[in-house]
């Protein structure tokens, strides 16, 4: 049975992860062997195959595991007692910064989703789409209520939002000018200003 930490008791799974994410966001998925991932990880081959079975299952966990917690923390905003524009604006600032937050994360999804299997890439594409939907619930919840403008579909609303998002990787640079909460700012700021009546 593998070890399941090493002496500073990380978890070899978080290990294998974070090995393969340095690796994948600097070299990419397709250009990483499973050797240069256990290398940099410290272990075996055999306890990447105990606890992953693939480089194909480490992709999809890197990015499910960034999908886990937005969508805990959207579910959070969503429930919340406060006034729909306040539950939308939190909802939509907080994508960002958990995006900037995870932001090597995000590119290697993007880069590399054509990569996984067509049923992996299936699982993904719905528990993206289970995100998507909860956030357009917000819209839709404003809209109805009259405090949103029903203007443009919910539909669009979120495909705007998320392409903003989903393009952090490419221009985001930490010693930029804004922080990341500045720039989420902006951009839920944005969102609620298309949205208002």
């Amino acid at each position: 049975m593998p070890r399941t930490t090493d002496g500073d008791g990380v978890p070899v799974p978080q290990r294998l992860l974070a090995a393969a994410t340095r690796l994948f966001a600097g070299q990419g998925y397709d250009r990483t062997s499973v050797q240069e991932i256990v290398e940099a990880a410290g272990v075996t081959k055999g306890a990447l195959y105990h606890y992953f079975g693939s480089k194909e299952d480490l992709l999809q966990e890197i990015y499910a595991r960034m999908l886990r917690l937005q969508q805990d923390r959207l579910d959070g905003f969503a429930e919340a007692e406060a006034p729909v524009e306040r539950r939308l604006r939190d909802a939509a600032a907080d994508v960002v910064v958990t995006t900037i937050e995870n932001l090597d994360d995000a590119a290697i999804f993007q880069r590399s989703m054509h990569q996984l299997s067509p049923e992996k890439n299936k699982q993904v594409r719905a528990e993206r789409r289970r995100y998507h939907e909860r956030f357009r619930a917000l819209v839709e919840e404003g809209q109805a209520a009259g405090v949103f403008s029903t203007a443009t579909p919910a539909d669009l609303v979120v495909d705007y939002h998320f392409g903003s998002v989903h393009h952090l990787p490419t221009w985001y640079r930490a010693d930029g000018p804004l922080t990341p909460q500045e720039i989420a700012d902006h951009l839920a700021d944005l969102l609620l200003r298309a949205l208002r009546p």
